[in-house]
C-alpha cells in the first residue's frame, strides 16, 4: 500500500470542477477594459451567463511560451468565472488557413509554406500542431474551451459575412479579392484605431507602399477575401471566385456565430490589439451594425533577463526546453506546475520576465503552498478556546483572496494572501497555534478553500497530478494502524510505518490535536 501511493496520485489527472452557488454578488468582478482604457465592473449582457472569445493559435509552429501566458491568463478567468457561478460559453479557435507570412495581403499562407518545405498536405501541418498545442495546454492543466472551432471548418459563415459587409457598402471587389475600404468604415463610423489609439492619419504617412497592393484603394485597407493563384494550395469556390478568406475575418465570423452579434469578453495577446483586432471590430460594426465586445482584454509580453524574448537574440526557449532544462539560458529544468505557478505571480497585464533565479524562487513558493495544501487536509479541529483575532484574520485572508482575484484577476496579490494562510496553518501543524483557536466555522472553510482557490481557480495541483483527497485517505488509514499499532504496543509495526513514509518523503508529526503529516 506504501509502494503505491504515488502510483495512485500519478492516475488522477482530471480535473473535476465542483458546482458552486453564484458568488458573483458577494465578490463582484473588475476588469481592465483595453477598449475604453479603464477598470470597469463586469456586467453580463444576460444575467448569470458570459460569453468569451480568445484567439487561438495559427497551427504551423510548435507553441510558444507567449502562447501559453496567453491562454493562461483566460484559463485562469474561464476558472474563476465559473467558480463564482456564471454559466460560461468559452470559445478559443483554432487558426488553420488565411493567416500570411507577416501578417499582411501579400506572399504564403503560413500553413502553405509549412507544408511546401516539409513537402506533405497543409492538414498534415495543421494535425500536427494542433496536437502539440493541445499536448502543451493539457501538460499545464489547461481546462478545454466550451468550443473550438477551426477557420477552414467555417468557411460559408465567412463568405456570408465578406457579402454583408459588401452589402453595406464598406468593401469593394478588385480582380477576384474583397477588400475593406478602411477610409469608407471611418467617414461613416469614426472608431477605427480606438482600440490600439492609432490615428488614421498617421497610419496613413507611416504604411510603405508594398508590392502588390496596387489593388488597393487606400493602403490601409485589408483583404477580407483573398484570391488564390493557381499554385496556392488552400482555396474554396466563392461568388468572386476561388480564394480564401482573410485572417481577421474567421474571428469576426466563428465569434459571432457561437457567442451572438454582442457578447462579453474578447482576449488575446497584447500584439493582437493591431491590426487583428482593430480590424475583428470594424468587421463586425460594417457588417453586423454594432460593436461586438463589452470588455476588450490583453495579456502582455515576455522577456528574458530584461531582454524582449526572441529567436534573433538567442534568447528563446520552447515550453518543453523550459521543463528540460535543454537550453544555454537555464541552469535546470522546472515541473510544469512549477512554470505555471510562476507565471500567476505577475499580473497579466505586466511584461514577465524570465531568469532562472525567479523561477527559482517560484519553485520554493510553490513547495511551499503544495506543503500547506497537503498539512492543511491532515489537520482535525478540536474545541478550544477561540482566538478572535486569529479568527478574524484568517477568514479576512481568505476574502481578501477573493478581493484580489476580483480586481481584474490579481493572482499575484491572491498568491500572497495564501502564503500568509500557509504561514498560519503550518503554525498549526507545529503546534505554535491550536485549531480549537479557530471557529468550527472558520476552520472549516479554510480547510475548503485553500485548496479551492489553488486547484479550482489558479489550476495549481501536486506535482503528482492527483488528487489531494486520495493521498490523504490513505494516509489517514496509514495513521490509524500506526495507533492501533502503538496502543497495542506492537512498535516494531508503528515503526516501520513512520520509517517507510519517511523514506517516501512524508513525515508523521505526533502532537497535542493528535497525529498529521506532511510532505518533506
Amino acid at each position: 500500500m506504501l509502494a503505491s501511493l504515488k502510483r495512485i496520485t500519478a492516475k488522477r489527472k482530471i480535473l473535476k470542477l465542483p458546482l458552486f452557488m453564484a458568488r458573483y454578488s458577494e465578490f463582484p468582478l473588475s476588469l481592465y477594459n483595453s477598449y475604453t482604457r479603464e477598470k470597469e465592473v463586469f456586467k453580463t449582457l444576460h444575467p448569470g451567463k458570459v460569453g468569451m472569445y480568445v484567439c487561438g493559435p495559427t497551427v504551423y509552429s510548435y507553441v510558444h511560451l507567449g502562447n501559453v501566458r496567453t491562454f493562461l491568463t483566460f484559463d485562469v478567468l474561464y476558472r474563476y468565472l465559473i467558480h463564482l457561478g456564471y454559466q460560461v460559453r468559452y470559445v478559443r479557435n483554432i487558426t488553420d488557413v488565411g493567416h500570411l507570412v507577416d501578417d499582411i495581403d501579400e506572399g504564403e499562407d503560413k500553413i502553405a509554406k509549412k507544408a511546401r518545405i516539409d513537402n506533405i498536405e497543409p492538414m498534415e501541418v495543421v494535425q500536427k500542431y494542433t496536437n502539440d498545442f493541445h499536448d502543451t495546454l493539457k501538460l499545464f492543466n489547461f481546462l478545454n474551451p466550451s468550443i473550438e472551432p477551426t477557420a477552414t471548418g467555417h468557411i460559408i459563415e465567412q463568405i456570408q459575412m465578406v457579402q454583408q459587409i459588401l452589402d453595406n457598402g464598406f468593401a469593394y471587389i478588385v480582380n477576384g479579392s474583397v477588400y475593406f475600404d478602411v477610409p469608407k468604415y471611418q467617414e461613416a463610423k469614426g472608431n477605427y484605431g480606438r482600440l490600439s489609439g492609432r490615428v488614421l492619419e498617421d497610419l496613413m504617412s507611416n504604411t510603405r507602399e508594398l508590392d502588390g497592393q496596387e489593388e488597393k484603394k487606400s493602403p490601409l485597407d485589408f483583404a477580407i477575401w483573398k484570391k488564390a493563384e493557381a499554385m496556392h494550395i488552400m482555396k474554396w469556390p466563392s461568388p468572386w471566385g476561388m480564394g480564401f478568406p482573410g485572417w481577421h475575418l474567421e474571428c469576426s465570423a466563428m465569434s459571432t456565430k457561437y457567442l451572438g452579434k454582442e457578447f462579453d469578453i474578447h482576449g488575446g495577446g497584447m500584439d493582437l490589439k493591431f491590426p487583428h483586432h482593430e480590424c475583428e471590430i470594424a468587421q463586425s460594426v460594417a457588417s453586423d451594425g454594432i460593436a461586438p465586445v463589452k470588455y476588450w482584454m490583453h495579456s502582455n509580453m515576455l522577456t528574458v533577463n530584461g531582454q524582449k524574448m526572441s529567436k534573433s537574440l538567442g534568447n528563446s526557449f520552447t515550453p518543453a526546453e523550459l521543463l528540460t532544462g535543454d537550453h544555454p539560458l537555464l541552469k535546470k529544468g522546472y515541473t510544469p506546475m512549477t512554470v505555471r505557478f510562476f507565471m500567476l505571480q505577475s499580473h497579466y497585464s505586466s511584461t514577465l520576465d524570465f531568469s532562472n533565479d525567479a523561477l527559482e524562487a517560484s519553485e520554493k513558493g510553490y513547495k511551499r503552498l503544495m506543503k500547506a495544501w497537503a498539512t492543511l487536509d491532515s489537520l482535525v479541529w478540536k474545541s478550544g478556546n477561540v482566538d478572535l483575532q486569529l479568527d478574524k484574520e484568517i477568514t479576512e485572508a481568505l476574502d481578501e483572496a477573493y478581493t484580489n482575484l476580483s480586481d481584474d484577476l490579481n493572482t499575484a496579490k491572491c498568491i500572497a494572501n495564501l502564503f500568509d494562510l500557509a504561514t498560519r496553518i503550518n503554525s498549526m501543524a507545529n503546534g505554535q497555534l491550536d485549531s480549537g483557536m479557530l471557529s468550527k466555522g472558520t476552520f472549516d472553510r479554510l480547510q475548503k478553500e485553500f485548496p479551492e482557490i489553488l486547484r479550482d481557480i489558479l489550476g495549481i495541483l501536486p506535482e503528482d497530478g492527483g488528487d489531494s483527497g486520495v493521498v490523504d485517505g490513505l494516509m489517514k488509514l496509514l495513521i490509524n494502524i500506526r495507533q492501533n499499532a502503538r496502543a497495542n504496543k506492537d512498535f516494531a509495526t508503528s515503526d516501520q510505518i513512520r520509517n517507510t513514509l519517511n523514506e517516501l518523503g512524508i513525515q508523521i508529526k505526533d502532537g497535542a490535536d493528535g497525529t498529521s503529516y506532511s510532505l518533506n
